[in-house]
Formats: structure tokens, sequence, C-alpha cells
């Protein structure tokens, strides 16, 4: 058995994707298996994929048709024989120690999660979204949401989670949806036991223009994923206006001059510049 299975969703991702495998295929923990599921590619990731996979027998390659990325990451958790179970999106990256990190956290510790900090990376700029500053431990499902930041933060990819667990409570991603991770994250939250934080351990997110979020096509998915995380929320008897963020935007000629956040009664406000235009008359 592997220590940690690592799960890669594809799909047109050419351009990122050697920076994504190089990362994981260097990992200082040596014993993964790492799982690419190529959904349905129509540019030359699957063949960028089969050169790895000729170089390191720890790759396995999955072909399947093009039906979104919660299928791709399902196919992977059935596939999946480690310990415990990584995602890594095509596109990001992670530090070389960041497998063997979590791991070494979670097994000293007998927890089924380990968490680690996210760093958002946009163009040339880098900003960290979500630290932990220190390790902290916790098995009750209102601290893991207070600690993790959800489900404002949901990402699934700066974790690790315990593969018997995860099968014990079929624990799998809603198919054909996006948005997946605003509803899985609370579910594993919930359902899996001990947490631990592995501060100082960076997941680095590319935030690209034309990634999933920015298609307001999917915005649909987006409302539906909030709703039945709620509804999650409410039958636990969570406070939702304690742990969620609520956004207005307040625009002026259609660019934002006024932002509000509003959580647990802490308010926070952020004023914008207005573009102004200078009209020359010769």
């Amino acid at each position: 058995m592997y220590k940690v299975s690592v799960i890669v969703p594809v799909y047109n991702v050419e351009i990122y994707l050697e920076r994504c495998i190089n990362s994981i295929i260097n990992q200082t923990l040596r014993d993964i298996e790492i799982i690419c599921i190529n959904d349905g590619s129509t540019d030359n990731s699957l063949e960028i994929l089969e050169e790895y996979a000729k170089k390191d027998s720890r790759i396995k390659i999955i072909n399947k048709e093009n039906s979104g990325v919660s299928d791709a990451r399902n196919e992977g958790l059935e596939n999946a024989t480690g310990e415990y179970i990584g995602f890594v999106d095509p596109d990001d990256w992670i530090d070389l120690d960041f497998f063997e990190k979590l791991y070494n956290n979670a097994k000293q510790n007998n927890c089924d999660i380990a968490v680690a900090d996210i760093v958002r990376v946009k163009k040339d700029k880098e900003k960290i979204i979500y630290t932990s500053k220190y390790r902290q431990f916790s098995n009750n499902f209102y601290e893991k949401l207070l600690i993790c930041n959800a489900p404002d933060i949901s990402y699934i990819w700066n974790k690790i989670y315990r593969a018997s667990k995860l099968k014990k409570h079929n624990l799998k991603f809603k198919s054909s949806m996006c948005f997946e991770d605003i509803i899985f994250t609370p579910q594993i939250l919930l359902k899996l036991d001990n947490l631990i934080t592995v501060p100082n351990t960076y997941y680095y997110y590319f935030k690209r223009k034309n990634s999933i979020i920015h298609d307001k096509t999917k915005q649909k998915d987006y409302y539906a994923a909030n709703d039945i995380c709620d509804k999650l929320l409410n039958e636990q008897n969570i406070p939702i206006e304690k742990i969620r963020t609520i956004t207005k935007k307040y625009k002026f000629l259609g660019f934002t001059i006024l932002k509000t956040q509003k959580k647990n009664s802490i308010v926070k406000i952020q004023l914008f510049k207005i573009i102004k235009w200078a009209y020359v008359i010769k």
C-alpha cells in the first residue's frame, strides 16, 4: 500500500501540466502513487502524461470521456490504493515536502485529515489566502469548520484524507457539478475525525482567467452547491452567520467602488479607486 494516493484531474492544461507533475514526482515522500485522470483532453495533455509515465512507474493514467472534474476525481477515488488521499489540480503545484509533512503529522497524531497553507498565485503576485500560523488539532465539527475557514475556503487540495474513512462513509463528489468543493469539504469535516493543521507547508493555487470559477454559465452550480452546504450546516445546528462571510459590492459606472464583508458581526470595508477619464478637446 502506498502512503499517499495523489489524484490529478486533467483536462486541456498542456501549458501548466509539466509544472504540476514535476512538483509531485519530486516529492521527498517517495512512497506515493500519482493517478492522472485524462478527462477527454483535446490538446497535448495526454501525450505529456504518457511521457512522464514512461519515466516514472508511480504514474497511472486513466482515460475517460469528458464529464467534468467531479467525475474525474471520483474515478481517481475508485482507483486509489494509498493509506491517505490527496488532490492536486493540474494548473497548481506544491512544496516538494508537501506530502511528507502532511503524512507524517497525520500518522504521528492519528489524524484523519491534515491541512496545509494556501498561496494564491495571480500573474506574478503571490498571496497567502489561508494559513493556520500554528499547529491546531480538533475533532469537533464546528471547530474544524472554523480552523479551515470553511465554507468560505472549501478547497479540497490543501489537505490529505484517510482513505479508509472516505470509503467507510462512501464520500464522493457530486457528479457533473461545478463548485463541488463547497459540498465535499463540509461533508469531510463532519464524517472524518481528528484534524491537524501543518503550518509552513504550501499549496500553490494558480488563479487564471479562463478557469471554471470565472465561467458565468456555471453560477447556477455555485448557488446550488451553497444551498446544499447550508442545509448540511443547518442540520448540524451550525450558526451559518458565524462561519460564512457575507459580501456586498457597491458599483458606480460599472466599477466596484466599495465592498463590505461581514462575518460573525465583524465588518470589513474595502474602498476601490475610481478610474477617471480626461477628455482633451483640440
